[in-house]
């Protein structure tokens, strides 16, 4: 797993690091019971306190991305297929209100919007 950290970005490290790890398990990168670095050991690669990466962690186990057991380690938990799909709808969610705010700035009307959405799923299949 490579966990790229940006100082310039907007996002805090704890979060990129939390949305690196998530990614990872979405894409399969990660598998179930994968045993993640140690907090030290993460916090030393990317030379940042271990407390950002303490904190990444502890965000993800409190969503069940992943847990920890006392003296063996933190690994990543059994997929909760419900979770996945709550995440990816979040993110969907996220996409549809920017495109209602382009929409409205730009005058672009529902229907117009309601065809390009219509376009694309038939393209899928």
């Amino acid at each position: 797993m490579n966990i790229i950290i940006s100082n310039n970005s907007s996002v805090p490290i704890f979060e990129q690091i939390e949305n690196a790890i998530k990614q990872a398990i979405f894409s399969n990168e990660l598998k179930e019971e994968e045993m993640l670095p140690s907090v030290r050991n993460l916090a030393n690669d990317l030379k940042i306190s271990f407390l950002t990466v303490k904190r990444a962690y502890d965000e993800l186990e409190k969503a069940g991305f992943i847990k920890s057991v006392q003296g063996k380690g933190t690994f990543v938990a059994p997929k909760n297929i419900e979770l996945i799909k709550e995440e990816k709808l979040k993110e969907i969610q996220d996409y549809i209100e920017k495109i209602y705010d382009i929409s409205k700035i730009s005058n672009i009307s529902e229907k117009e919007i309601k065809e390009l959405f219509k376009m694309i799923f038939e393209e899928d299949f």
